[in-house]
């Protein structure tokens, strides 16, 4: 009998032992209510530190000749190599070929006294470590430095994965691989240095397609950032760059896909190549929520291309009357920041995962705010799937106050989703909060505040927009 109760008591502390470092370790933790976040020391830091930051850029109200250059690098990993994007991919997402290459290209932008580079990449998104990698060698080899660099990726699901440590990598782009992001950077610093080295005199031009009709909110049914923005910059001697940016979520590939793909992004920059011989870099603006409306063909790889070369084509057909201008200002801002305590719900608006979960996945203590002055327009990166319909509302906002306003997502860091705050406790009819939201909405319910707030301090360190708002603005052909 007492060896009987001392297995019973033995078998209750193990069971209360388990239960405790479960809650501890994982959850389900009640869910807290933030204060006042314009009187946290976060905020307070990352203000400063954008101050401070901005500081190191001449605006001087005085435009100076702009000079660009440009360079491509293939960034194919080896096949077999994981592929990032769908957590339920077979076989550890080993990738089984390549249907089309990625692609990394870089613009580099100087007004003589500031320079900054951006760089758009085919591939799920910027991971920090390799941000500061790449970072590290092309500073060994130009004057460049880290608040002079500008990340952007396409978000294609059929990218390079295995280039981060952590849980939460694993789960959506499989194990990790220190030689990927080694391979990774390497290629990036050499498609900056070579943009770096071949910049010329140069003029630019920009403007946008709104097409609502190519582009859907995915989660509810509400507004959509469809804005197709683009620049085009011409080198002395004719030789030119098409950079542009869109928010639909490159998933036409489903998780069945086991190849190599840039998706729509990689046709649609393919398109422009072809048809005009120059180069043309894309940017993955404010994804979240948003889905493409592909045209129906045959089969999923002839939607890819069918999609990418109409929104080819719908640059296309609104750049060939362009008014250019050969001066500009050239800013940057790139600062890390401070975070609210995390506070996913994957299964209740009530209950949130452990401070210790969210370590063991991996998500980041910190993110990346980045912006990049040219002229008239201004390039803000966040460190999330950031909502469509707030990059939408900010555009709009920023339009008004003499700006063209890119917002891009994955700014060499990952911070979930960001959905607009007034969406932050809203439930179906089953009292379960969508996706976005719930599991993805990492950083509680005042991330878009925070993140507005630091977006519009990069813009007023950047000075005064230009006399007149030189965009031109298109309706797209239904």
């Amino acid at each position: 009998m007492k060896i009987f109760k001392r297995i019973l008591l033995g078998l209750v502390i193990f069971i209360v032992a388990v239960v405790a470092l479960f809650l501890i370790c994982i959850g389900p933790w009640p869910v807290y209510t933030p204060g006042d976040f314009t009187q946290e020391s976060f905020y307070k830091e990352a203000i400063a530190a954008i101050d401070a930051n901005a500081k190191q850029s001449d605006i001087s109200g005085a435009p100076s000749q702009l000079m660009a250059g440009w360079a491509t690098r293939i960034m194919t990993p080896n096949v077999g190599v994981p592929m990032g994007g769908y957590g339920a991919r077979p076989d550890g997402k080993k990738s089984r070929g390549v249907r089309d290459e990625l692609k990394a290209r870089a613009i580099v932008f100087s007004d003589g006294k500031d320079t900054v580079v951006v760089l758009g990449l085919d591939m799920l998104i910027v991971p920090p470590n390799i941000a500061e990698m790449t970072v590290a060698k092309v500073a060994a080899q130009t004057p460049l430095t880290s608040n002079d660099f500008y990340f952007a990726a396409s978000h294609t699901h059929c990218g390079p994965g295995g280039f981060a440590p952590g849980l939460a990598s694993k789960i959506s782009a499989g194990d990790y691989d220190p030689a990927v992001p080694e391979f990774l950077s390497t290629t990036f610093a050499d498609a900056i240095v070579e943009a770096y080295s071949t910049m010329k005199p140069a003029q630019f031009a920009y403007g946008y397609v709104d097409a609502p009709q190519f582009i859907r909110n995915r989660t509810r049914d509400a507004a959509v950032d469809s804005f197709l923005n683009y620049m085009v910059v011409e080198q002395e001697g004719g030789r030119r760059c098409y950079v542009t940016r869109w928010s639909a979520h490159p998933t036409i590939f489903g998780s069945d896909m086991m190849e190599f793909s840039a998706e729509f992004p990689g046709e649609m920059a393919r398109y422009i190549e072809q048809k005009t011989n120059g180069t043309a870099i894309y940017l993955g603006g404010g994804l979240g929520s948003m889905s493409p409306r592909a045209p129906d063909a045959p089969t999923t790889s002839e939607r890819v291309t069918a999609y990418g070369q109409l929104l080819g084509q719908l640059v296309l057909d609104n750049t060939n009357d362009l008014a250019f201008n050969s001066f500009a200002e050239v800013a940057s801002v790139r600062v890390p920041v401070g975070v609210p305590a995390a506070q996913a719900r994957p299964l209740s608006p009530k209950w949130r995962l452990s401070p210790v979960a969210s370590k063991i996945l991996g998500i980041p203590q910190e993110g990346w705010v980045q912006g990049v002055r040219v002229g008239g327009v201004v390039l803000v990166g966040m460190p999330f799937d950031t909502s469509g319909e707030l990059t939408r509302e900010w555009r709009i906002q920023a339009e008004q106050e003499g700006w063209d306003l890119w917002v891009t997502s994955f700014s060499g860091a990952y911070l979930g989703y960001m959905s607009p705050d007034r969406y932050y406790n809203v439930v179906d009819d089953k009292g379960r909060l969508d996706y976005e939201t719930g599991l993805m909405g990492w950083l509680g319910p005042q991330t878009e505040a925070y993140f507005a707030s630091l977006m519009k301090q990069m813009i007023r360190n950047f000075g005064s927009p230009p006399p007149a708002l030189s965009a031109v603005t298109a309706p797209a052909a239904v």
